[in-house]
């Protein structure tokens, strides 16, 4: 998947490269790196996500 990002006649080149981070950014491309940077045991994948789901309903109880 190619990110390209195209300068305008008059972006600097401090420009294009936030122009860059904000699409990697929202392609979510570096969390997506660091997840598979290294392995993780599926015992391990399980208990993050019910950490995961636990954080999310405690928020949406304090929010009421």
């Amino acid at each position: 998947m190619a990110i390209i990002v195209k300068a305008g006649p008059q972006d600097t080149n401090d420009q294009v490269i936030r122009k860059f981070k904000k699409k990697i950014q929202m392609d979510e491309i570096l969390t997506k790196i660091k997840e598979k940077e290294f392995y993780k045991k599926p015992s391990l994948l399980r208990k993050e996500k019910k950490q995961e789901l636990k954080r999310k309903y405690r928020r949406q109880n304090r929010d009421q």
